[in-house]
């Protein structure tokens, strides 16, 4: 039954490839700028704040599950999840153009995206000040408001580089471990290249964890080995007693310095890990989490 339905789904993207190749013209691969930005679908929750942070947001019709901020943003149709994109999901609310950011998937649908008729612009995705500022211009760019692009990037600039400026003379670094998640007692941490390794730079602490990219089950032994001073995560909502009882009784953690101290940094994740217009309080937010009296500001 399983090789069935995905006979069939590869028959419907294949026969989907077909119909949008014969569309009156192909998106230009590099275009920068959409001809028609009447009805724009983000994908990105960083990118959909920028388009609202600019003022455009009267040019969007759609948003992915990962565009949650701000609220208004919520009431606009939901295409899916970023990286579990459905082509004819997309397609369906008739775009004139999609905003993409970087890193959403699977390759195959953003094929099919990239192959039919309505203009597609990627976005970069780095997890560092200059990345965020990219952003904003690329997607100013794309919905022609250059000028208001640059100053927005000028306001946000000066917000990362005073943020960042409050952990810059701490003469030592927490060393943090960031975990994604805990299911069945297993720790999926951060490594490098990744939006958490990133916000932990940028608020002034050490990622506790190298040796790898992105994010990865640690052994019990890696993890004792990380000798985190503070344990970060998520905000996933509710009451964590009980979430925070599990991870300081997980032995490995038990035994470092986070868990014996039992620190853990709890915050909204799109707004945490987004790399968008709200970066510079999310520094400031980690920081002052991580450093408390140390800084000032």
């Amino acid at each position: 039954m399983k090789s069935m339905s995905l006979f069939l789904r590869a028959g419907r993207l294949a026969s989907l490839c077909v119909l949008l190749a014969a569309g009156s013209s192909l998106a230009e691969e590099g275009q920068a700028v959409f001809q028609d930005k009447s009805r724009i679908a983000s994908v990105g929750g960083s990118i959909t704040e920028i388009v609202y942070a600019l003022g455009e947001q009267g040019n969007l019709i759609a948003r992915d599950s990962t565009s949650t901020y701000p609220e208004d943003a919520t009431k606009l149709p939901d295409v899916g999840y970023m990286r579990a994109l459905s082509p004819e999901g997309v397609l369906s609310i008739n775009p004139t153009g999609i905003l993409l950011l970087e890193g959403s998937g699977p390759k195959e649908a953003i094929d099919v995206l990239k192959k039919a008729s309505v203009p597609v612009i990627t976005v970069p995705d780095t997890y560092d000040h200059a990345g965020i500022l990219e952003k904003i211009r690329v997607v100013g760019q794309a919905l022609g408001v250059d000028q208001k692009a640059s100053e927005l990037s000028a306001q946000v600039d000066k917000d990362l580089a005073a943020a960042e400026q409050l952990t810059a003379q701490l003469p030592e670094k927490k060393r943090v471990l960031f975990i994604l998640s805990m299911q069945g007692g297993k720790i999926l941490a951060s490594g490098s290249n990744s939006a958490a390794n990133g916000i932990i730079e940028l608020a002034g602490g050490v990622n506790a964890v190298e040796g790898f990219e992105g994010y990865k089950q640690l052994t019990d032994e890696a993890a004792i080995v990380a000798n985190p001073d503070v344990i970060l995560m998520m905000d996933r909502g509710g009451d964590h007693s009980a979430a925070n009882a599990d991870l300081f009784a997980h032995p490995a953690i038990a035994s470092t310095p986070a868990g014996q101290a039992k620190r853990v940094v709890r915050i909204d994740g799109s707004y945490l890990l987004g790399f968008g217009p709200r970066t510079a309080g999310a520094i400031r937010d980690l920081a002052t989490a991580l450093y408390g009296d140390q800084i000032k500001g």
